[in-house]
């Protein structure tokens, strides 16, 4: 690893304030937020789209969870009283910038130029759009159903999923009078919008830009290995972004929050981002959304189906993650009340891994496997931990529930 600059990862104009949990007094903000979340998804999809009248009703009910669970308090809105947050926020996303984003916005660009001088070739371009369309929805409605099967496993178990978090630094929220159903919905929920809005730069990039039968076979092999490459810085992108999600309060409150703000499940899972994150890392972060359709629905279906599977904290509910792969990631001790690690956590030379689950990392970059060694330098995470040892005794205790 290059040496680690501290002032690089940790830059930040204006006070830290860092951040975990909403409270009433984000209440302003946080309409404001649900109100640019609505903007987004008529602008991406049509108000007559299916996919914005499912996000509106999920938008209004977002909103009414955050009333009942937080309280009301009218305060001028921080993006308000310090506006200069907001032009920090995307001055952080521009310097946050890998070369790997701007290849694959300038592959895309360049297929279009081609397409658009060939225009006597067959390239098949509506073809091709009915076909990412096709494929859009088929990875959206996948990972609904995989979602709302595990919702229903949350919900068959909900008094053991309550039992589980009133052992956690969750006992804040979850009490013996809570309504966890409602509490279980609300994690669904956020999973579901979050992901309507995550996969809209994807929708817009099908509906607007052209792709070619033709190049086909070259745009998916130079997909890959774009891909490839972003792997590789993907943990550094992510650690600066993700810090500036808990202590940047505008980054908190409008990105990162929501993903916070339900139960640590697989329910609320969508490649780590909130509501507006998941848009914005999409459009100026990720290269994936500018991939071929094809190329795109399959690291989109991998990665978030994945992500689901990796942030199931519950013990005893579907999908139950193996204790090893548990044990080699600290990511659960960020959702169980610590700020840190802000990195992916990985830690694969963990004395406990087996030959087979290293095997299944073989391809995974070094940058990723150990991806702990920068939460390391850079906070100084200590790998034993109170909080990760009890999540392990949870695990334990629970796993064949």
């Amino acid at each position: 690893m290059h040496t680690i600059d501290r002032s690089v990862f940790h830059k930040l104009h204006g006070p830290r304030k860092p951040r975990a949990v909403y409270y009433k007094k984000d209440f302003c903000d946080y309409l404001l937020m649900i109100m640019v979340c609505v903007g987004v998804i008529i602008l991406s999809y049509g108000l007559a789209s299916p996919m914005s009248i499912a996000g509106l009703a999920l938008c209004a009910f977002t909103l009414s969870m955050f009333m009942a669970r937080h309280g009301v308090e009218f305060r001028l809105p921080v993006v308000l009283v310090r506006p200069q947050e907001l032009f920090h926020m995307f001055v952080y996303k521009l310097q946050n910038f890998k070369p790997v984003y701007f290849v694959a916005l300038g592959m895309l660009l360049l297929e279009n130029l081609l397409i658009a001088t060939t225009p006597n070739l067959p390239h098949h371009t509506e073809a091709l759009r009915k076909t990412g369309l096709y494929l859009f929805y088929g990875h959206f409605l996948s990972i609904t159903a995989y979602r709302t099967a595990i919702l229903l496993d949350h919900l068959r178990k909900k008094d053991l999923v309550r039992e589980v978090l009133m052992q956690t630094a969750w006992q804040r929220v979850i009490k013996e009078d809570t309504n966890i159903t409602l509490e279980i919905f609300h994690a669904y929920v956020t999973g579901i919008l979050t992901h309507i809005i995550l996969i809209a730069p994807w929708y817009i990039i099908i509906t607007h830009v052209r792709f070619s039968l033709i190049f086909l076979p070259l745009t998916l092999a130079i997909n890959i290995a774009i891909h490839v490459k972003w792997l590789k810085v993907l943990n550094e992108w992510f650690y600066r972004d993700h810090w500036l999600g808990h202590n940047s309060e505008l980054d908190f409150i409008f990105l990162h929050g929501p993903h916070h703000d339900a139960i640590p499940s697989g329910l609320i899972a969508v490649a780590e981002n909130g509501f507006l994150e998941g848009f914005l890392r999409h459009t100026i972060g990720y290269p994936s959304t500018f991939y071929n359709p094809v190329a795109a629905f399959l690291i989109y279906t991998l990665e978030i189906k994945k992500d689901i599977d990796v942030h199931q904290y519950i013990p005893g509910i579907f999908p139950r993650m193996r204790r090893e792969l548990l044990e080699i990631a600290q990511h659960s001790t960020h959702h169980y009340g610590s700020l840190e690690p802000y990195g992916f956590a990985i830690k694969l030379d963990h004395p406990n891994v087996s030959e087979e689950i290293r095997r299944s990392y073989r391809s995974t970059p070094d940058t990723l496997k150990y991806s702990i060694r920068l939460d390391e330098a850079l906070t100084g995470f200590k790998w034993d931990n109170p909080t990760f040892r009890r999540i392990l005794s949870l695990y334990d205790k629970y796993h064949n529930s």
